[in-house]
């Protein structure tokens, strides 16, 4: 794979082979990719997802999970809902997300990428050490599979972030950096969060957005390079810093006017790439 690879989320559906296709007509050589549905977890179907992707020449960086009953409406929604930290939910999600860390080794990814939830701010909160150890159990299972397990940013702040990542104290546990998700949530400046954080990123969402403007409330997604991360200086840090790795774009709208977007995205960032290459 080049050095800044430029990639693309991809949204599965319920039919990821015509997608992949998709992905390859508008000139992506990567992507990171949701779970399909469970048909396609036989192994009958992962051998044709990756024929599909070899015939395509596209590269799937990393496995994103996902659970049921996960909502983004709002903050508040989002702390009882998303990923591995709510109590009720949490060993059924860890099981899930073991069997989609298989499913990444088995169609080539090496990483599985999750948002593990609101992660509690100070390290003597009752439920952190929980928190760790179910981060050290999915750590050690996708290390038994050879992957690694990068941490979506967004909801908690970069010290919170580092912190939690040196006290699982696993070397792959690292870091799938969302820049315009620490804006959406208000949880800090992106491009100053890499000073805490940087050393672990190993892949990045290029997307943008807006702060929030209420109290409890979403900041909102607008295509990139018409918010407020910043995207070239946020590059140019990430590639200072020594990353190398895809530039995978994400916007989360669908239809005509997503494809739009992320074509005029991928414009964006390939005159960023050349720019940080030639020089």
């Amino acid at each position: 794979m080049e050095p800044l690879a430029l990639g693309v989320m991809l949204a599965v559906g319920e039919n990821p082979l015509e997608r992949v296709k998709h992905v390859r007509q508008m000139g992506f050589p990567t992507v990171q990719m949701g779970v399909p549905p469970p048909k396609f977890a036989t192994e009958e179907a992962k051998a044709e997802l990756r024929a599909a992707l070899a015939e395509a020449g596209v590269i799937v960086t990393t496995v994103f999970c996902g659970f049921a009953g996960e909502s983004y409406a709002d903050i508040p929604t989002v702390r009882r809902t998303v990923g591995l930290v709510p109590k009720e939910t949490r060993a059924v999600r860890l099981d899930r997300a073991r069997e989609i860390a298989q499913f990444a080794k088995d169609i080539g990814s090496p990483r599985i990428a999750i948002h593990i939830g609101f992660v509690p701010e100070e390290p003597d909160d009752p439920d952190y050490p929980a928190c760790v150890e179910t981060l050290r159990q999915l750590a050690d299972h996708a290390g038994s599979l050879g992957l690694q397990v990068t941490l979506e940013t967004g909801q908690e702040t970069a010290s919170t972030l580092k912190r939690f990542i040196q006290d699982s104290r696993r070397d792959n546990v690292k870091v799938n950096f969302d820049p315009a998700n620490m804006i959406l949530y208000g949880s800090g400046d992106p491009i100053e969060a890499l000073d805490h954080v940087g050393q672990w990123v190993v892949g990045t969402h290029c997307k943008d957005g807006k702060w929030p403007t209420e109290e409890g409330q979403l900041g909102h997604e607008v295509p990139l390079g018409q918010g407020d991360v910043g995207i070239e200086e946020f590059v140019t840090k990430l590639f200072n810093l020594g990353y190398r790795g895809p530039l995978t774009i994400e916007r989360e709208i669908t239809g005509e006017q997503q494809t739009r977007d992320i074509l005029m995205a991928k414009e964006l960032l390939e005159g960023i790439r050349a720019k940080l290459l030639s020089g």
